[in-house]
């Protein structure tokens, strides 16, 4: 029977892809239930087995993709690729109560601007703090901390080296990580149960993985609201980072 699914694997990977973050959600869910009654919630420990299963699949491979790196799970590549992510992003919005959104109107504009300044000071400072005085640097690093799309694009733009840029996608990802987690420990503290909240909660925190995942763990409800604000935060970060909020950093600088 193993022989047999080995095979079938080696053959779909795009089903080895399923049967893993199926297996995995399983157990992620168990634990949750059985060993921290709740107080951690599933998804959250199925992102943390998600990491070390990549590190596991990067370390033992020497390769850069992590578990995809392993021939048999290839296809975890194409399922948590740009293409299948962006399509369920763009699915969520089926979910979505126009007059929600109206009824949000000018505050979740707000909340897309100021959560895009926040992060990128927050970044930009942090960078500043550890010694960077390039103001293409300062920037790239900046942006990372908005997302870890916006700090790759910004920083491909102003010509940053590729160590200012995995900087970036590091930090991007240290803050969707720690959204994904700390977002239903903190729902209830910050009043986190309608969609206008969810929306300015998107349009705040801005990484899409992070604020889909962390209301998908609070009330899936929720999902379509937050990811899309999310969404537009990243478009915004990325009109931003490398023009204004650049020009911004070399007049201080």
């Amino acid at each position: 029977m193993i022989e047999s699914l080995v095979q079938l694997f080696d053959k779909y990977h795009l089903v080895a892809a399923f049967a893993v973050i199926g297996l995995a959600m399983y157990v992620a869910y168990w634990i949750s239930n059985n060993l921290t009654h709740g107080k951690l919630h599933g998804s959250a420990i199925a992102i943390i087995l998600g990491l070390v299963l990549a590190y596991v699949g990067g370390a033992t491979t020497g390769g850069s993709k992590g578990l995809s790196d392993v021939t048999l799970f290839s296809g975890l590549g194409l399922m948590g690729g740009g293409m299948l992510r962006d399509l369920a992003i763009i699915a969520t919005a089926y979910g979505v109560n126009l007059k929600e959104i109206r009824q949000t109107g000018f505050r979740g504009v707000v909340a897309l601007f100021v959560g895009v300044l926040i992060s990128f000071i927050a970044g930009g400072g942090v960078a500043i703090a550890f010694g960077y005085t390039d103001p293409v640097d300062i920037t790239t690093i900046g942006a990372g901390a908005v997302t870890y799309i916006v700090g790759p694009v910004t920083g491909a733009t102003l010509g940053a080296s590729s160590e200012v840029v995995a900087l970036s996608i590091a930090a991007g990802l240290v803050k969707s990580i720690l959204t994904m987690v700390a977002t239903p420990m903190t729902a209830r503290l910050i009043g986190l149960d309608n969609p206008r909240s969810a929306m300015i909660f998107g349009g705040l925190i801005g990484t899409t993985s992070g604020v889909a995942a962390g209301l998908a763990a609070t009330d899936a409800r929720l999902v379509p609201y937050g990811a899309m604000t999310a969404t537009f935060y990243t478009g915004l970060g990325i009109l931003l980072a490398p023009t204004v909020l650049f020009l911004a950093v070399r007049a201080v600088m």
